[in-house]
């Protein structure tokens, strides 16, 4: 079984004899080199004409993922038992590897550029599945193949909507050999995210919902961009961006640094508040970060709500985990909140209504 990546676009992969070749386009936002990885499988003869990837033995058996992100992958892959370390467990909200953690069977890593190398190096990882950010200070692989190490990049928080971003899935199961697998899983997660976007993608702008997003940080807001990840969710939940015509937004993939003042003035009549900042389980505990809050619309007529449905053990977002491969159910959660007669039983999985 072959995979191919149909809504991802920073990684491709292609088929050999008994190799497969994958290439991280776009590692990081702004970054100007790729990095290629050739799969071996094991026992074949290492293919020449490839000094600039790094090989790789597959399937691997002993892992380390220095991120979040890629545990539900290894569990919905079947593959847990590979699993031999993270960079810290305190932020694991899917609970089978809580439980390892909590038995002693993991090691923690560390992370970033300070990432424990000799421990790495003791416990012989077939592969370290990690990120990158162009940041010296930030990052791991480079110490990590300095020292050695096979390591692969992630880049799925590179990708702008949310099935390119679950279709990562894909990836790590390249690594496993696990291709079928992750294809049948992958396929229903964007058959029912694409069932439910076409109820809504043709309503008209008058009758969307408007949305605001975010709150003060530092002295900033960063309002979502409509190109953005989050972005695509809130259009394809049938609803759009209070701030959209405010400079920049339109067309951004990533979130715009405004001035608070600016949104004050243009985003107080918006319909809903997705807040999203860590820490506020409550109105009490917004509006304790700014008094002015109290005078937005949302607030008075209970449209405030928070990606606060899932929390690990430790205080992790499972929105920012396992919520990465459920999209379609991040999805319904939104339009249940912005179109509640389409479905007036939908209990909420991913978000709350704060109170």
């Amino acid at each position: 079984d072959k995979v191919q990546f149909n809504y991802a676009e920073s990684v491709s992969v292609e088929y050999f004899n008994h190799y497969k070749v994958v290439t991280i386009t776009q590692p990081w936002p702004g970054a100007e080199e790729a990095f290629s990885y050739v799969l071996v499988q094991c026992g074949t003869p290492t293919p020449e004409d490839y000094d600039n990837a790094l090989i790789i033995e597959v399937p691997v058996k002993r892992v380390i993922s220095m991120s979040t992100t890629y545990l539900p992958h290894i569990v919905r892959l079947g593959v847990l038992d590979t699993l031999i370390g993270v960079d810290t467990a305190a932020f694991a909200s899917t609970p089978e590897v809580v439980e390892l953690a909590e038995a002693g069977e993991l090691i923690e890593v560390g992370s970033g550029s300070a990432v424990n190398v000799e421990l790495v190096l003791e416990a012989e990882p077939d592969l370290v599945l990690t990120y990158g950010s162009g940041f010296a200070d930030y990052d791991a692989h480079p110490v990590l193949l300095e020292a050695g190490i096979p390591t692969a990049l992630n880049a799925d928080f590179t990708e702008t909507t949310p099935l390119g971003r679950a279709e990562w899935l894909k990836y790590t199961a390249l690594f496993y050999n696990q291709e079928a697998a992750a294809n049948e899983l992958f396929d229903s997660i964007a058959q029912n995210y694409e069932e439910l976007a076409a109820q809504l993608a043709n309503l008209p702008d008058e009758e969307r919902p408007t949305v605001l997003t975010n709150t003060i940080f530092g002295d900033a807001w960063n309002a979502t961009g409509a190109q953005s990840y989050a972005g695509r969710f809130i259009y394809d939940a049938g609803a759009r961006l209070v701030l959209e015509d405010v400079e920049g937004v339109a067309e951004s993939n990533s979130t715009v640094p405004l001035d608070p003042e600016v949104v004050f003035f243009e985003g107080a009549d918006a319909d809903f508040w997705l807040v999203n900042a860590f820490g506020v389980f409550s109105l009490e505990d917004l509006l304790s970060q700014d008094e002015r809050y109290a005078d937005f619309l949302a607030v008075s007529n209970g449209g405030v709500y928070s990606n606060i449905g899932r929390i690990g053990p430790n205080g992790g977002y499972d929105y920012y985990e396992t919520g990465v491969i459920e999209p379609d159910v991040i999805l319904k959660d939104l339009i249940a909140i912005f179109h509640p007669e389409l479905f007036p039983d939908h209990e909420l999985v991913y978000y709350r209504q704060l109170q």
